[in-house]
């Protein structure tokens, strides 16, 4: 077995320390990037704590849920208002003219 100096023990266990003090770190601000990613991306404002209650009662499918609702929401306010009678939109479905 290897020996090691006292001095050697309180390196490693320092360093283990510092260690989980960042796991526990990134773990704590997980909703805080999530809100900083979302806000950036599409524009929609939360706050880490509503992320961090949304997490605790739902878990992930609850955050991806939520996620996906306020993005269709920020679409509809966003986007033109589609009923069954508009014309359809076939600007995607024409091909480019080739030069």
């Amino acid at each position: 077995m290897i020996e090691l100096s006292t001095q050697m023990v309180a390196y490693l266990v320092a360093a283990v320390g510092v260690l989980l003090l960042l796991l526990v770190v990134s773990f704590l601000s997980r909703p805080r990037v999530f809100t900083q990613y979302l806000e950036a991306m599409t524009g929609i404002k939360l706050s880490a704590r509503d992320v961090a209650q949304i997490y605790k009662r739902r878990g992930k499918a609850g955050v991806r849920d939520m996620f996906l609702e306020l993005i269709i929401r920020e679409d509809l306010k966003n986007g033109p208002q589609i009923t069954p009678d508009s014309e359809p939109d076939t600007e995607v479905l024409v091909p480019e003219a080739r030069k």
